[in-house]
């Protein structure tokens, strides 16, 4: 059995799950790199720890299956003793961009019941490794269309499930050492958002974003990375957006509106 903080991160094989990895590997975290299919990617991802100095190991597990996600915690308990953080970021089901009466009941129920599945057995099993010894960050990955997002209402359902979730389990856990919070983004450059990275929505972003740009992974990484530390304890039950300031600049663009409707 080794000492040393330990992390496991969901969904962890690419995208913001990877470089949330990379970044706890290079902080000083043993990093649990979970991935459902891509063996190749989860193995890259290692390796570009141990290459940076780091600890980490691969680990096959469907977060949506209860089995699977206790045999993963059990071998964290076993091997290491301990698990520090928790980063739920894995992107369960893809339902498509429809309005509501263009979906079925089977594809909107799929992407809720998937999201929370996920989290649910991830939290339980997290909770009892971390309870014991009083201490413990848990963060998850939603997103701005928990809001609101025109022609993706299974999407922004399950987010919305997930930010109501958290708050919950931070209520729950709170008195016993463990913080939870949960981290919502705008856009970002992964393989899941490349359909929708086109020439048009890359200008939208640069008059629309502080930063001028879609977030890359590793601004989203960096965030969740400080939370899943011990320097933000004092925070928890919260829903952080963190979107390259497209919320600050909507609000401005719509009291410069409403002045020239006024004027």
């Amino acid at each position: 059995m080794t000492a040393g903080r330990v992390a496991l991160v969901s969904g962890a094989g690419r995208g913001i799950g990877a470089a949330t990895a990379r970044i706890l590997g290079a902080g000083g975290y043993h990093v649990v790199v979970n991935y459902l299919n891509r063996e190749d990617a989860a193995k890259e991802v290692v390796a570009a720890i141990e290459t940076a100095g780091g600890s980490a190991e691969p680990f096959q597990a469907d977060v949506r299956d209860g089995a699977a996600v206790a045999a993963m915690t059990a071998h964290i308990r076993d091997t290491r003793g301990r698990l520090d953080a928790l980063v739920c970021n894995a992107n369960t089901a893809h339902p498509p961009f429809a309005q509501l009466d263009e979906l079925s009941w089977e594809t909107f129920s799929a992407k809720v019941n998937s999201e929370l599945a996920g989290v649910f057995f991830l939290t339980q099993r997290a909770l009892e490794l971390m309870r014991p010894r009083k201490s413990g960050r848990i963060v998850y990955v939603s997103s701005i269309d928990a809001d609101a997002a025109a022609g993706s209402v299974a999407q922004s359902a399950a987010k919305a499930a997930l930010n109501t979730f958290s708050r919950h389990v931070a209520g729950h856990a709170g008195r016993s050492g463990i913080s939870v919070n949960t981290i919502s983004p705008g856009a970002v450059r992964t393989d899941a958002s490349a359909t929708v990275n086109t020439p048009e929505l890359r200008q939208y972003l640069r008059e629309r974003s502080v930063l001028e740009r879609m977030l890359e992974p590793e601004d989203l990484g960096r965030v969740i990375a400080a939370f899943a530390g011990g320097s933000l304890v004092a925070a928890t039950g919260q829903v952080i957006t963190v979107d390259g300031g497209m919320d600050v600049l909507a609000q401005q663009i719509s009291l410069v509106g409403e002045r020239t409707t006024l004027d």
